[in-house]
């Protein structure tokens, strides 16, 4: 499956942002699908996961509250609605998609999108 990350960009602190994730083929639906971010300087870090039909959702503490993940099956995306933010939450935003088991840990997805840039000016 390949997967393609878009909606980033420059923000102000407090306002919101919503990124999206697109997949190929016919299969989105066996895959859990997560969110992760790097930021300049830092390793990359979980953010949020929602597993195959949308029922089960994690959040990092640093992002619960204000991020929410979403996904729509029929049009092969997932969602990252994104509010409140804070400088903090710079970071390059990569999608994930998890065949198997999945959770918080990137090392247990298989594919990965190419990232979108989230820039969160003070």
């Amino acid at each position: 499956v390949q997967l393609q990350a878009s909606g980033g960009g420059l923000v102000q602190a407090g306002y919101s942002l919503r990124l999206s994730c697109t997949a190929s083929g016919r299969t989105f639906s066996s895959y859990a699908m997560g969110w992760f971010r790097q930021a300049p300087g830092k390793e990359r870090e979980f953010v949020t996961a929602i597993s195959w039909s949308g029922d089960i959702t994690y959040y990092a503490d640093s992002v619960k509250g204000r991020f929410t993940i979403s996904r729509d099956n029929a049009k092969n995306t997932v969602y990252l609605q994104m509010s409140g933010l804070k400088p903090d939450d710079t970071a390059v935003y990569y999608c994930a998609a998890a065949s198997r088991v999945w959770g918080t840990t990137a090392s247990w997805y298989d594919y990965w999108g190419q990232g979108t840039l989230v820039t969160v000016s003070s």
